[in-house]
């Protein structure tokens, strides 16, 4: 009977995976036993954990069971995003964990769910675990792969015990590292001394072939594997003859991902399709759904280089992906907007925001809603810091809204903090009057509103046990958290507020960030100020937010987009001529940016008071502009039932 090709590939894949054989192994044997549903695959960068899951899934897919291999960082980290992409990998009408569920035991074979990357993907982890893995049927398992082990809930919360499997991907063996080497074409002798330095690390085993004849390789022996890597990459880049493929690789280091457009805005002087082969070439970057991505080790390596060698070609290579980015995202889909949000907080460089969002580090901590059990420690950590008006306060709003509490959870599942987290138009607004802090706050939402179509969040109550309201371990954990509440609610998101008794600490950081003081939202318990901060992140949410502070960051200012003086618009540096009617509306818009425009009130400020014509003469110009902006026409909105509205990006 002739074999089926995939077959054949998966064989190839098999072969090609030197050195792995007995974790593809362990790996198999998981998908096919019955008692463990999730495993997690950790091991530090470049150790090989993408190569081995893609196997892992060609396997799969050779046995006859359905394999979905989800890359992490195109994703965006909210149920919907996600439970799209799955769509997308499994077929059907997937809306709900409980219609995938359905769509999974359906198909009567195994299922293997790979989620790669997964570190960038921590925002979700609690999700995860609660709500999407117990729904779906006992034929799926799931792997979780990423650079940092599991936080301990996946073993130690009730039910779970038994269910979890934890593999750590360690280096391949001096004999594996070997026959690679000499598959390469290698002598005896230079292959022993690269065995010697790459110490079965596969990136930099594969790096080290790559510069094989160079006698630096020799003096990294004994050194610690990440600088290898990182003097391996520099070597590698002095070696490269080529000089578009140098200069290619130095300028997708400052991207997360390449593609032809954001190449050719880096660098305008090389044809951008023969950069993008040239890097394509490369044995350590990779084609993505969303463009070329450099392996990250090897990337952040040239990064740095690039920073201390050229730190202002450093500069402007992000300052053109940046513009180049503004433009794109501005005719982008819904679908899509996340890759410009991952790709803007790529570039920027603040690292409480690079740090909120991506996370670095190991789970410490686990923040989840709080449970009935959770709210004895919680009220104690309140009666030791607080007084006894506030912790009151806390059981009034435990006993109305439990769900907006969330405890912070150490690795030994002891609550180590607490924090509440109200968005006010899903609760009752009769309760929230009923405490000083969120009457206070919803006073000033009435006196400075947001447009009706945006709502705000409340973050309040945030303790540790051991560190009161300083910046520690358990703070992050609390404003992981809360990031994943600004992606689930943008783009609605408009504004944050945010108390806490002392913000002599806080207070640099949270101002680089946006946050301005409300001191007409400042409240006093029993004698006790709580200071109000807000964050107003603008009419384009968390996007546009995320957008000027790199623009701040880099020191670029946005384009104009109307040249008063000469009554034309500006769209990518191309003047347009407009008629007095159409700037006159385009100008007003543009001044009530994010906000609806009623047409009567355009015919007051655009054709005087005493214009008595009818108003669909305001449709009639703003489908001339509309024509006038072409592929930028999206950026005037039709509010159905008011008139208009405009949003420079579209969104």
């Amino acid at each position: 009977m002739a074999r089926r090709i995939h077959e054949i590939v998966a064989d190839r894949v098999n072969q090609e995976l030197v050195g792995r054989e007995s974790e593809l192994a362990d790996l198999f044997q998981f998908l096919r036993e019955d008692r463990a549903v999730v495993l997690h695959l950790h091991g530090i960068g470049g150790i090989g954990k993408s190569s081995l899951l893609t196997a892992l899934a060609a396997r799969a897919r050779a046995d006859g069971a359905v394999a979905a291999y989800i890359d992490c960082r195109g994703i965006e980290p909210t149920e919907q995003a996600f439970l799209a992409e799955l769509e997308a990998n499994v077929g059907g009408s997937i809306r709900t964990v409980e219609d995938l569920g359905q769509r999974l035991a359906q198909s009567g074979s195994p299922v293997l769910l790979v989620l790669d990357t997964y570190e960038v993907f921590r925002t979700m982890d609690t999700w995860l675990r609660q709500n999407f893995i117990p729904q779906l049927p006992d034929n799926v398992r799931v792997v979780f792969s990423g650079r940092e082990p599991p936080v301990s809930s996946w073993f130690s919360s009730p039910g779970w015990q038994g269910l979890v499997r934890n593999m750590v991907l360690g280096p391949i063996s001096d004999e594996s590292a070997l026959r690679v080497l000499q598959r390469s074409g290698l002598n005896d002798r230079e292959a022993r001394t690269i065995t010697r330095v790459s110490r079965g690390h596969p990136l930099a085993l594969q790096l080290a072939a790559s510069v094989a004849r160079d006698r630096q390789t020799t003096d990294l022996e004994g050194v610690a594997i990440s600088r290898v890597v990182t003097e391996l990459t520099r070597i590698y880049l002095h070696e490269i003859d080529d000089p578009v493929t140098r200069a290619a690789l130095k300028a997708g280091s400052v991207v997360r991902s390449i593609t032809r457009s954001i190449l050719s805005a880096m660098l305008p002087d090389i044809a951008p399709q023969d950069g993008i082969e040239r890097l394509r070439a490369l044995p350590f970057v990779e084609q993505g759904r969303d463009g070329l991505h450099i392996h990250d080790v090897v990337q952040q390596s040239i990064a740095t280089m690039l920073r201390s060698e050229d730190p202002e070609r450093y500069r402007e290579h992000r300052r053109a992906a940046w513009r180049q980015l503004q433009r794109e995202v501005r005719t982008a889909g819904k679908s899509d907007l996340w890759r410009y949000t991952a790709d803007m907080l790529y570039i920027l460089e603040n690292p409480i925001v690079r740090e909120a969002f991506f996370p670095s580090g190991a789970h410490e901590f686990t923040v989840e809603p709080a449970r009935p059990d959770d709210y004895p420690a919680i009220q104690r950590i309140s009666r030791r810091y607080e007084t006894p008006g506030a912790t009151r306060l806390l059981d009034a709003h435990y006993d109305r809204e439990p769900q907006t509490i969330w405890a912070i959870r150490s690795s030994n599942e002891q609550v180590a903090g607490f924090f509440a987290a109200v968005v006010p138009d899903s609760v009752s607004r009769a309760w929230m009057r009923s405490d000083p802090i969120l009457r206070s706050w919803l006073d000033h939402l009435a006196r400075h509103p947001v447009p009706r179509s945006q709502q705000a969040l409340f973050v309040l109550r945030l303790l540790s046990d051991e560190y009161e309201e300083a910046p520690s371990p358990v703070q992050a954990g609390a404003w992981l958290e809360v990031k994943r509440l600004y992606m689930e609610l943008k783009p609605l998101l408009r504004r944050v507020y945010f108390a806490q008794r002392d913000l002599d600490t806080p207070w640099p950081a949270l101002e680089k960030l946006g946050f301005y003081r409300a001191h007409d939202a400042d409240v006093e318990i029993e004698g006790v100020p709580y200071l109000t901060t807000v964050l107003d992140f603008g009419p384009l949410s968390v996007d546009g937010w995320l957008a000027a502070l790199v623009a701040s960051e880099l020191a670029v200012e946005e384009e104009p987009l109307l040249d008063i003086d000469a009554h034309e618009a500006i769209l990518d540096g191309k003047h347009i001529g407009l008629t007095p009617l159409e700037f006159g509306v385009m100008h007003y818009l543009y001044q009530h940016e994010g906000s609806a425009a009623s047409r009567s009130a355009l015919l007051a400020d655009v054709w005087g008071y005493d214009y008595d014509g009818g108003s669909n003469v305001v449709d009639a110009v703003i489908r001339s502009l509309r024509r006038k902006l072409g592929h930028d026409a999206s950026m005037i909105e039709t509010v159905r039932g008011v008139g208009y509205r405009f949003r420079r990006n579209g969104r």
